[in-house]
């Protein structure tokens, strides 16, 4: 499409929007009728440890939202002289799981706790015992019922509780409801109804039952929406929310709200039968969709879905390039001291491509990415950490590649369960996040760390944003189509990306850095238990 093309297309109303919650970054993406993104916005943000808790504010969510929308209709204004009034479709996505809790005026009974937190380990351990079936720290059940065994006041006004992107959605349509591949994240789905699972739903009101509470789990939860179904309208008061301007118009039509993991799958054409897809930024996490049930519970694998409900194993790690982003910080800071100019683009790409040159087990060095606790390898707080020995070769290449290869590490023990002991089957790896930016580089060690295939489109940059964009354009076109058959026809119709095959070396060095990773574990242990 040309410029007055999507100048057309705009002021028809015909373009969609999609807008992603990440744990740093708010993106907001507008596409055209080829599915394109034609204009974007968006605003950085970072989480809060309060009290224990990492959390971020309402009022923070809300201006970060508006931010992402406001440099989205400014980028639309000034690349087409177009003002942005109408849009055909909207979805809204965002980093998933955690605990939003509401009352019966819907007032937030307590912090969002968000899916960085590891203080749920109890009720995990509880819930999976007693399901059968994998409840990981970060669900919403298992904060639900964390909140219950410490005896908190707020649980028994609790009327409704949702995820992040699930709030937003209910505010801006009025809508209580979740994409199904958000919904897994509060609690266990039936894969044959694509609903809730009735037995576990069951089982959780009798285990609660003497506590006494005027509710049963199913009133407090959001409705379950598979792709493709409307969720609802913008009303006239979530426009105003999400445009304080007054320039978008209300009515449009909204698909079901998604998390990052669904929206990541859709981004990558990575909702078909035996297609994975890993997404590296602040938190890591490997998607790969199931064509059988696996053999046995593992902690460390979720049973999630995609967005439109079939199976997915999912091996998520709360730790990935937060450490690594701040090594990078440290440079860039010697660098002005220095009194020199920092491209921070360009400083990136140097250090990374820096890393190839390393040897190909790190040269003996090892370090932690752990910002905050790791439930993959056991650990419910975490210090980042580099530590070597006196014979360690320590170089900048090496430096940088043993970050590289830490940020994956976590990732790494999950997917050897699901890869070695379970045998699931992954034809290729789609990667998209801001540890692929540099061309090559993430995409040459994750080769190394899964020795599979990894590949990335030029499209991966746009995220999730452009991900629950797609979603919302299915919903609006998708003719009968299923979602994986829209996204082959209509979106990634010949487009191959670049794809990196494993280096029969760089597996084997890999495999020699997870080894010491795994013998360091008491080294981390030891930082978190002697440094508060």
């Amino acid at each position: 499409m040309n410029k007055e093309q999507v100048k057309q297309t705009i002021m028809d109303g015909k373009a969609v929007l999609g807008i992603e919650l990440g744990s740093t970054r708010i993106k907001a993406v507008l596409i055209g009728e080829d599915h394109t993104p034609i204009a974007s916005g968006s605003y950085d943000w970072e989480n809060k440890y309060l009290d224990g808790i990492w959390t971020y504010d309402l009022e923070d969510i809300w201006k970060g939202l508006q931010g992402s929308y406001q440099k989205l209709a400014e980028d639309v204004k000034e690349q087409y002289g177009a003002k942005l009034k109408k849009i055909a479709a909207i979805g809204l996505s965002a980093m998933m799981h955690g605990y939003m809790a509401f009352d019966e005026q819907g007032e937030l009974l307590v912090p969002f706790r968000t899916w960085r937190n590891t203080i749920t380990g109890e009720a995990a351990d509880r819930l999976t015992e007693l399901f059968q079936y994998n409840i990981p720290q970060r669900w919403s059940i298992a904060h639900l019922y964390q909140a219950i065994l410490n005896e908190e006041e707020h649980v028994k006004d609790v009327r409704f509780f949702t995820t992040l992107s699930g709030y937003l959605h209910w505010k801006l349509t009025g809508k209580k409801v979740l994409g199904i591949g958000d919904a897994v994240g509060m609690f266990p789905i039936d894969f044959k109804t694509r609903d809730y699972n009735q037995k576990m739903i069951q089982q959780f009101n009798e285990l609660i039952a003497d506590k006494g509470f005027p509710w049963k789990v199913e009133e407090l939860l959001p409705q379950v929406m598979t792709a493709g179904e409307v969720a609802g309208k913008l009303t006239e008061e979530g426009a105003r929310l999400l445009d304080p301007s007054g320039m978008l118009e209300a009515g449009t039509l909204m698909c079901p709200p998604e998390g990052d993991a669904g929206t990541g799958m859709t981004a990558t054409n990575s909702v078909a039968v035996r297609t994975g897809n890993v997404s590296a930024g602040t938190s890591v996490f490997a998607m790969l969709v199931l064509d059988k049930e696996l053999k046995k519970v593992h902690r460390e694998i979720d049973i999630v879905t995609t967005p439109s409900g079939d199976p997915v194993a999912m091996v998520h790690c709360n730790n990935c390039t937060s450490d690594l982003n701040a090594w990078v910080k440290i440079f860039a800071e010697f660098m002005e001291s220095m009194g020199m100019e920092v491209d921070m683009n360009e400083l990136y790409g140097n250090l990374y491509r820096k890393a190839l040159e390393g040897d190909k087990d790190c040269g003996g060095l090892l370090s932690y990415c752990y910002f905050s606790g790791e439930h993959i390898t056991g650990f419910e707080e975490g210090r980042p950490l580099f530590v070597r020995t006196p014979d360690s070769r320590f170089n900048l290449a090496n430096f940088m590649r043993t970050h590289l290869c830490t940020s994956l590490g976590a990732l790494k023990v999950g997917m050897d369960i699901l890869l070695k002991e379970e045998g699931v089957q992954a034809e290729q790896i789609m990667g998209h996040g801001g540890l692929f930016k540099t061309k090559g580089v993430g995409q040459q060690i994750m080769a190394a760390a899964m020795n599979t295939p990894v590949t990335v489109m030029e499209t991966a940059g746009e995220g999730g944003a452009w991900g629950i964009a797609l979603l919302a354009s299915y919903m609006e076109k998708k003719n009968g189509e299923s979602l994986d058959e829209f996204l082959a026809k209509e979106v990634f119709s010949g487009e191959n990306g670049s794809t990196v095959v494993p280096d029969a070396e760089d597996v084997e060095g890999f495999n020699v850095f997870i080894k010491r990773y795994k013998e360091g574990f008491p080294i981390e242990r030891a930082a978190v238990d002697c440094l508060d």
